[in-house]
């Protein structure tokens, strides 16, 4: 018998919840049952459709023979659109901006191009798993910082500065927040820019759904706030204009040249490396960013409705809380159970169809047990979803 190929001991610790759960799911699946899935943010598979104009530059650049490699960090138009719409928000004179497939490479390269084995970054707990993913792969360590669930998932600054050591280089921001939707307080923003300069650390804003908050309150950009923090805006198509699938997200770092200069260089060796973004798809950034925006009403319309109704089904049941989320499309309720999260939605799954991600798989507090709903769907399938949910805890086994 041949020897066995060992993978690499660093994805030995490499997990996502997100899809971890559909192994689960497709076993329900395979029985017959009908599935509600209400694990992925993606609302293309729901009633959003990317906007026609978006699609049409696309397409037309398709058509037009813009198949070929793109410059790596991105093509004039692209790029010129980004820095305009980061001027709008206030983002003056960044330093560099560059075009990744999805803002998951975005991340992935900043990372990379960051941290040293051993060193560590500071993430939201809970907070989005490809975080600690791509961390866990560069043998680095994703640090946890609480978000207060008794103050609608604000961060806890205590805690936070308390974790930041000699080998902290960083601090990710998730704003609005996935998984709980939380929109963060300008006090709490302001202070974690003021942290990166004094610390000399990198803020990663990720940005990815800054025109889906909810009720009515102005985002505001870290890298407004200060110039000179230094600062990776994250954004991309995937949420704010309804193609995931595309895979176009893009970065730009602010701050000044004399303490961020090198470590953009290392970010330009490896944007070089992997050759270029999607070519075509990249003309289709300028028109969305500075195209008709008029799906964004009807798309934050449809999305409060429908969180008011997960929320009000879901608060109803004793046992059940959730702080109302103010931004994105996800809700995080707390669940008073005996045992895990990750086996209640095991269970939840096989019993009824609806697959949800359990809280563990984002990270939180010791001792408590959530879980993640996307409340995506249109309300006659979001509604009965929620529904089984209730009836399925309400028979569950209590602390």
């Amino acid at each position: 018998m041949k020897k066995p190929i060992k993978p690499a001991s660093r994805t030995r610790n490499v997990a996502y919840a997100v899809r971890d759960v559909v192994v689960i799911a497709d076993e329900a699946a395979a029985t017959g049952m009908p599935m509600t899935y209400l694990n992925i943010g993606d609302p293309n598979k729901f009633d959003f459709c990317t906007p026609a104009h978006i699609v049409e530059a696309a397409c037309r650049a398709a058509r037009d023979n813009q198949n070929s490699y793109g410059p790596s960090d991105g093509i004039p138009e692209a790029l010129t659109a980004i820095r305009d719409n980061q001027a709008a928000k206030g983002i003056v004179d960044p330093l560099y901006s560059f075009v990744g497939t999805g803002a998951t490479e975005v991340i992935d390269i900043c990372l990379t191009a960051l941290v040293e084995k051993g060193e560590n970054v500071l993430v939201p707990c809970p907070g989005y798993p490809t975080y600690d993913a791509i961390l866990t792969k560069l043998e680095a360590e994703a640090r946890p910082y609480f978000l207060d669930e008794e103050r609608s998932w604000q961060p806890d600054l205590d805690d936070l500065v308390a974790r930041i050591d000699e080998k902290t280089r960083g601090i990710v921001l998730i704003n609005p927040n996935n998984p709980t939707g939380a929109y963060y307080d300008l006090e709490v923003v302001s202070r974690l820019v003021e942290l990166t300069r004094e610390r000399d650390l990198v803020l990663f804003s990720d940005e990815i759904y800054d025109r889906l908050v909810l009720d009515d309150r102005p985002f505001v950009s870290p890298a407004s706030l200060d110039p000179d923090a230094p600062v990776l805006t994250i954004n991309g198509l995937s949420k704010n204009y309804l193609a995931p699938g595309w895979r176009l997200g893009w970065g730009t770092l602010s701050g000044t040249e004399a303490q961020m200069g090198e470590y953009i260089e290392a970010i330009k060796k490896l944007v070089r490396a992997r050759l270029c973004a999607n070519h075509p798809e990249q003309l289709a950034i300028p028109v969305a960013l500075s195209g008709d925006h008029g799906h964004l009403a009807e798309t934050r319309r449809k999305l409060i409705a429908r969180r008011d109704l997960a929320m009000e089904i879901l608060n109803s049941c004793p046992g059940i809380s959730c702080v109302k989320p103010e931004g994105a499309f996800y809700a995080f309720p707390r669940i008073e159970i005996s045992g895990s999260d990750r086996d209640f939605v095991r269970e939840l799954i096989r019993a009824t169809g609806v697959v949800v991600v359990p809280g563990s798989g984002f990270g939180e507090k010791p001792g408590t047990n959530h879980f993640r709903l996307v409340f995506l769907a249109p309300e006659d399938i979001l509604g009965p979803a929620c529904e089984k949910i209730v009836e399925f805890y309400r028979g569950y086994p209590r602390r």
